[in-house]
């Protein structure tokens, strides 16, 4: 169903392919967003999809349609009107008191029905583990093609979306194209994109379908609902510092060195994937491709090569500041400085300088 772009490749097969779109998906129109919400709270990631979709939209000269699926009452009325002022020009919703919880079945069902009844060209989730799970489903059952932890949407010159993700363990970035079947699926990790600027907007039209089902039709049950206590265990994604080791550190030992810096800081630490595979650090403080994107005020990179899967986790950083010995270490490609230094003896010399300098406030003051 999709296929990946190649150096070199034939302009005429891409083109001939094209040309097999089926009459009944040529009337597939405009770019929708899921926004994702689970208790009330709306995910940050469905803005910043609000944004990237807004881009779409308007390269195609469509609608950007907002998809609200979820409990009937005030949450689902008001994600559905902060969704105008990210940029919404309709909004399709299906509101159930079985849509209270997530529950793969039953948001599918909902999804896919809107799908078949208006027909968008593109449609767009977040790649978080609600929109990974129903992404899936919801591409299985249309028979479409669903591009997965994209870093980059575009749309080409005969109107195709253009999705590009890292690809072979993040060693290569491909993009792929799904040339004949509707809608154009693709999934985005938080954090990729910039949230766009939220403009005070009356509520639009919405556009409502019922759900269909009844409580007997679901096979899954919600028994009850246990927080997941280890969730806040690190806040990467949203940290305005943060400071990372890599295997330049050679230990575990050393990287409490990294640790006391971030400390000093305020900041939050956190690591390249090799460190999570020798079991040094905790899986929820890896940076990159296969872990958290981040897109920080300042970024501490100590000791770390900077290989493109992790290079897509960190794109997004305001600054960047690179320490290795190696003179000739990727990271200094995309770093916006550059030390070349022994981290494991640069590192203490930061940390101090730094408590030196900074109040026992520095949280606030290096936030601004």
């Amino acid at each position: 169903m999709s296929t990946a772009s190649e150096i070199g490749a034939s302009p005429s097969g891409r083109a001939a392919a094209k040309k097999q779109l089926s009459d009944r998906f040529k009337t597939y129109k405009h770019v929708w967003v899921f926004i994702e919400q689970e208790r009330g709270q709306v995910h940050s990631v469905s803005w910043e999809l609000m944004g990237a979709g807004r881009k779409l939209a308007d390269k195609l000269k469509v609608d950007l349609a907002a998809v609200v699926i979820g409990q009937e009452g005030e949450a689902s009325q008001a994600a559905a009107a902060e969704s105008f002022c990210y940029g919404a020009d309709l909004v399709y919703m299906v509101a159930d008191d079985l849509l209270k919880d997530y529950r793969n079945e039953s948001y599918t069902k909902a999804l896919t029905n809107l799908v078949n009844s208006y027909k968008p060209e593109i449609l767009l989730l977040g790649a978080t583990t609600l929109g990974r799970d129903l992404a899936g489903s919801v591409a299985t059952t249309l028979l479409t093609g669903l591009t997965a932890d994209c870093t980059e949407l575009d749309v080409d010159a005969d109107g195709s979306l253009a999705a590009t993700r890292p690809t072979f363990g993040g060693s290569l970035l491909c993009t792929i194209y799904t040339l004949n079947y509707r809608p154009q699926m693709a999934t985005v990790r938080p954090r990729v994109m910039p949230v766009p600027e939220r403009r005070a907007r009356p509520i639009g039209r919405i556009i409502t379908l019922p759900l269909g089902l009844v409580e007997d039709d679901i096979v899954t049950k919600v028994l009850s609902f246990l927080p997941d206590r280890d969730s806040a265990r690190s806040n990467l994604a949203y940290a305005d510092v943060v400071v990372a080791g890599g295997l330049g550190l050679g230990s575990s030992e050393n990287f409490r060195l990294v640790r006391r810096l971030a400390d000093v800081l305020g900041a939050e630490f956190g690591c390249s994937r090799p460190l999570v595979q020798k079991g040094w650090v905790t899986s929820d403080r890896q940076i990159g491709q296969t872990g958290k994107t981040i897109r920080p005020k300042l970024y501490i990179a100590a000791g770390i090569s900077g290989a493109i899967q992790h290079r897509v986790g960190v794109d997004g950083a305001d600054v960047i500041v690179a320490i290795n010995t190696e003179r000739n270490a990727p990271i200094f490609e995309f770093s916006h400085l550059g030390i070349v230094a022994d981290a494991i003896r640069l590192l203490p010399i930061l940390t101090e300088a730094f408590r030196a300098r900074l109040s026992p406030h520095s949280r606030d003051r290096t936030a601004r």
